[in-house]
């Protein structure tokens, strides 16, 4: 795509300080830094967002992010990692080519804070069951 900010660093139309790349997935550092070490990864081909991505492309994407992990985790002193992915703008999507934020936690002082706000008392275990089901007859693989 001719706009897309990261078709244009794959293309190499735009610089960047890459961290992995093969035929199929490009990975680089966001120039934000959250947190030292923040990288991108992204299939090469432009894929807008989790639910444009076909299997092929899923399982190449994510066959290398374990392997960068462990790279981050052996290269810096991390606590932990947060894996962080945006579908669409009311989620928070700003660029709209599929792309896995690798996150290093290094303390509770390094600015991400994880909050999320259970509902679990508005849902009967037979509630529950409900929303799985549905769910799994709606999943085509």
């Amino acid at each position: 795509m001719s706009d897309c900010i990261f078709c244009k660093i794959i293309n190499g139309e735009i610089p960047s300080a890459k961290v992995f790349e093969n035929d199929d997935v490009l990975a680089f550092l966001d120039i934000s830094q959250v947190t030292k070490g923040h990288t991108l990864v992204i299939p090469k081909i432009h894929k807008e967002d989790v639910f444009d991505l076909d299997t092929e492309t899923a399982e190449k994407l994510f066959s290398v992010v374990p392997a960068i992990s462990r790279a981050l985790r052996s290269e810096f002193d991390l606590k932990g990692l947060n894996m962080i992915n945006n579908n669409g703008s009311f989620a928070g999507q700003e660029v709209f080519h599929y792309h896995l934020h690798l996150v290093p936690r290094y303390d509770e002082k390094d600015g991400i804070q994880k909050k999320f706000i259970s509902h679990q008392a508005e849902y009967t275990p037979d509630d529950l069951q409900q929303i799985a089901s549905a769910i799994n007859q709606a999943i085509q693989i």
